[in-house]
């Protein structure tokens, strides 16, 4: 049983190693920080407080996840969320996105059992043909396409609103992508702490640099995270990478040898899948670059 001083609650903001939990009991954020260097905690996370004066507290025990979304190299690990529904990745025609990245996170959602939706961004530019195009492969896969411009609210609050509604929903992109854009046109709280943000630095744009959790007017919660320009694997063990691939298991039933890396072994189901077109090559192709930075990153 949890000591009686000490309070539920879930982390709605991080910032290094300073978080805002919002209390179950009474709906009040406190600042809370944990003792040590080392804190483990993303936003969405259920966590116990020990309150400190009126408004802070201390961390005392993070409470069971369904899932935590991460990226992670050799220099550090990026949580991004836990306990999420659905990760919605922003795309757009202008700048190019990265297919890599793209093919990275979604291995990582899949390798932790959580749903992706993509958005296509800014789609009233001229390239968002060809770039609709170059998502044939993850929509092949399941994985629901939506084409908008974030700067049309009514369409966003139409289109993508109702796709949220109820969940929990991990807001992750490329920087430029117009995430905050949408983010604006999702949830009037992130509108106003936006602008709040802008006129404290005498700015008129605005860069996420924290991870914070809005709650959306129709319901549900929607996290935002700071863009990305890298996304690492390395805390993936060879079968979570397996899982992040769903369209191997079919043909990995068909491997000859049951401890099969699906990169040269005779035999090998994923291999015949990739040369007759079942499987994309350029899949088959992320799941080597991956497994192969891994490997070289264990033997440092």
């Amino acid at each position: 049983m949890p000591d009686i001083k000490t309070l539920s609650g879930r982390v709605v903001a991080a910032h290094g190693r300073h978080y805002r939990v919002a209390l179950d009991a009474t709906g009040q954020t406190r600042h809370c920080y944990t003792r040590g260097k080392k804190t483990g905690l993303a936003v969405g996370d259920r966590v116990l407080v020990l309150p400190e004066g009126q408004q802070e507290g201390v961390i005392t025990q993070t409470l069971p996840r369904r899932n935590l979304f991460y990226r992670s190299d050799a220099q550090r690990s990026k949580l991004f969320a836990a306990n999420i529904d659905q990760l919605l990745l922003i795309l757009a025609a202008e700048p190019v996105f990265s297919d890599d990245l793209l093919g990275r996170a979604l291995v990582a959602a899949g390798s932790a059992g959580i749903d992706a939706r993509i958005v296509l961004n800014k789609a009233d530019l001229p390239g968002t043909a060809a770039a609709r195009q170059r998502l044939a492969i993850p929509e092949a896969l399941g994985v629901p396409v939506l084409a908008l411009s974030a700067l049309d609210a009514a369409q966003v609050q139409r289109q993508l609103a109702p796709l949220l509604r109820n969940r929990c929903t991990l807001l992750l992109g490329q920087s430029g992508m117009g995430k905050s854009t949408l983010l604006n046109a999702l949830a009037p709280e992130a509108r106003a702490a936006t602008q709040s943000h802008s006129e404290a630095l005498g700015a008129g744009r605005h860069t996420t640099t924290d991870t914070r959790l809005y709650v959306l007017p129709g319901g549900g919660d929607l996290i935002d995270s700071p863009g990305f320009q890298a996304f690492g694997l390395q805390h993936l063990s060879p079968h979570d990478i397996e899982q992040g691939f769903p369209e191997f298991a079919p043909a990995i039933a068909q491997c000859r040898f049951y401890n099969c890396t699906h990169r040269h072994e005779p035999g090998c189901g994923v291999l015949a899948a990739v040369a007759d077109g079942r499987i994309a090559a350029e899949r088959h192709a992320l799941y080597q670059r991956i497994l192969a930075e891994n490997e070289a990153a264990s033997r440092y």
